[in-house]
């Protein structure tokens, strides 16, 4: 059965180009059984091949498709690899994905585009597995930029509003700033090691490079920058609040469990090279800590449900990032994978309560709904504690690993460790602001509502309810991938700690509980101070990151290509061209189609070549 590996990306692949090639002439429930059971037959046969390579003890399994190019001595196979960090996220993907597609049928039920929105979504789903199963970083870039390239796609779905179309080509170009710097990374591997296969690469950098060496240090600093590009890490996460103009389908699924985790699992997939440059690992810990907290002052302040949600991702990919700067490998995919579920269950009831107040986002127009929306508050409970770290469910597991390995870095492991219990407290508050002003206090605009949608919304929110109490119980099968058959070491630490981190996140709850549940503190005394209304518009406005790029960046750009639309180069080129036509006009009237007018043409274009001759 691990043979037929190569059918995860296929099918979904299939399921585009059925959706595709009939141009929408599909009825509606035909689209949703193409692109939502595609993607579920692709889960059945993860499900079928993870136990059948569970249960044969393999490390790995390698199936070779064929061979895509052979160049001079660069040889490029269309091959699939599998093990254990294969498997979890192959697993993550194609699970949750299907969860997200079987709800987005139910979403998306109105819009005139049902055929493309699937097409879309099933084009994404196969770049994505192509990208974590591809044995080879050729497979797996052609798979990064598959998705690149998707996200464009579906961010602008709704293209005719023009704030999307911006949102989506803002998405596609800060993206591209990374993806560049992937590329050149994969040019310099494939120059200093001869071979962009993952394995091989990672053999051979252990064998010829010494830890420390400045040529580990640049290829790990060339991937990193495509991870912080792909997972929106500081200083290129700016795009990926904008994302939220995409459908909500949409946004779960760059969120949960494809786009914003790529960087991770890159990093994870190269660890090796990244632990030959210990001063980038270090590097990866110190923009996951600033950027999750940067993330956490911002989603204090937003307004809007999905981008709340989306500076909270920000923020949770912040905390993988730690952990796999810390060293904590295993922790930061167990992250992914609990955040899969919980930011996934997070956005699905966000769009619920969306359509159920008629497209409204706005939180502070909503209020007093826990018992008109009972699916979408149980939903939103359960997921805001798993994000919280709330003791024992999945969240709690995942970032206290991640939290007791950054503090095991030397040198910097206690400063790593207290931003981290911040962010968590940040965490706290940001989450259950939301979860108070949307489900307590008094009704906003909107009365006399219900959860929208049928079982097909309703029983993925089910499913990922489960997943965010019970998903930290699971043991990924991680440890031969990251400590070469070493089992994972267990954390001792002090009883203190440990309730200092147990704590923390509940003292945030409580406040939050305050100002937005209870109503018994208020934020407008403290708005009254002129500092703090120059702090809020400050984190409300990413930190003003956006305006910074646009002076440094685009406005620059713009200056000159204004200068260059009249340069020198292009007066000679306009002359060239006018030149043309005016010997055109000339020539043309030559054209009589007289034959004795042709006759003496020829006669005086002979007479003056021969004297032309003579005097030469």
């Amino acid at each position: 059965m691990l043979d037929y590996i190569w059918l995860l990306p296929t099918l979904p692949l299939l399921g585009f180009l059925m959706l595709i090639l009939t141009a929408g002439h599909l009825p509606k429930r035909a689209v949703a059984i193409i692109g939502a059971g595609s993607i579920g037959l692709s889960f059945l046969v993860a499900l079928i091949i993870a136990a059948r390579f569970l249960v044969s003890g393999e490390e790995h399994f390698v199936k070779e498709a064929w061979t895509w190019m052979v160049v001079g001595g660069f040889d490029a196979g269309f091959n699939f690899y599998l093990d254990g960090l294969s498997l979890v996220m192959m697993l993550i993907i194609t699970g949750i994905g299907f969860l997200i597609h079987l709800y987005a049928a139910g979403y998306m039920a109105d819009d005139p585009n049902y055929s493309r929105f699937f097409s879309y979504m099933n084009l994404f789903m196969a770049a994505m597995l192509m990208l974590v199963l591809g044995d080879n970083l050729v497979v797996l870039y052609l798979g990064w930029e598959g998705v690149g390239l998707c996200s464009y796609l579906l961010i602008g779905f709704w293209y005719t509003n023009s704030e999307n179309g911006y949102a989506a080509r803002k998405a596609f170009v800060v993206t591209r700033v990374g993806d560049t710097s992937m590329a050149i990374g994969l040019f310099l591997l494939f120059a200093s090691l001869g071979t962009l296969n993952i394995q091989d690469i990672l053999h051979a950098a252990e064998m010829q490079w010494a830890v420390g060496s400045g040529l580990a240090a640049a290829v790990a600093l060339l991937l990193l920058g495509g991870a912080v590009g792909k997972s929106a890490q500081l200083p290129l996460q700016t795009w990926l609040p904008d994302a939220m103009a995409g459908p909500t389908p949409i946004s779960a699924l760059i969120h949960a469990a494809t786009m914003v985790t790529a960087g991770v699992y890159l990093i994870a997939r190269t660890h090796t090279l990244f632990e030959l440059a210990p001063l980038v690992q270090t590097l990866i810990a110190v923009i996951g800590l600033i950027t999750l907290l940067m993330a956490g002052f911002t989603a204090l302040t937003q307004t809007d449900i999905k981008r709340i949600l989306a500076y909270s991702t920000i923020s949770q990919i912040g905390y993988m990032f730690l952990g796999l700067g810390a060293g904590a490998w295993s922790a930061a995919i167990f992250h992914l994978m609990t955040h899969a579920f919980f930011k996934a269950l997070l956005f699905l009831a966000a769009g619920t309560v969306i359509l159920s107040l008629h497209h409204e986002q706005n939180i502070f127009n909503m209020g007093g709904k826990r018992k008109q929306l009972p699916v979408s508050f149980y939903s939103f409970l359960f997921g805001s504690l798993a994000l919280t770290a709330f003791p024992y469910t999945s969240g709690y597991f995942s970032k206290d690993e991640i939290l007791l390995g950054a503090l095991e870095v030397d040198g910097v492991g206690l400063w790593l460790w207290l931003g981290g219990v911040m962010g968590a407290f940040l965490t706290s508050i940001y989450t259950f602001r939301l979860f108070f002003v949307v489900f307590f206090g008094e009704s906003g605009r909107h009365d006399n509502v219900k959860d929208f949608g049928g079982w097909n919304m309703r029983a993925p929110l089910f499913i990922l309810m489960a997943g965010s109490l019970f998903a930290g119980f699971m043991h990924l099968p991680l440890d031969i991938v990251f400590s070469h058959g070493e089992s994972f070491e267990e954390h001792h630490v002090s009883v203190l700690i440990h309730g200092i981190m147990i704590v923390v996140p509940l003292l945030g709850i409580g406040i939050a509980y305050l100002f937005y549940g209870s109503r018994k503190l208020s934020t407008a005394r403290i708005m009254v101070n002129p500092f703090a209304q120059s702090l809020h518009n400050f984190w409300f406005n990413g930190w003003g990151l956006d305006t910074l790029y646009n002076r440094l960046f685009v406005n620059p750009f713009l200056w000159l290509a204004r200068i260059n639309q009249s340069d020198i180069i292009d007066k000679i080129y306009d002359f060239l061209v006018e030149l043309s036509r005016t010997a055109n006009r000339y020539i043309v009237q030559t054209q009589t189609g007289y034959l004795r007018w042709y006759a003496l043409t020829v006669a005086t274009g002979l007479v003056f070549i021969i004297t032309l001759g003579l005097l030469l």
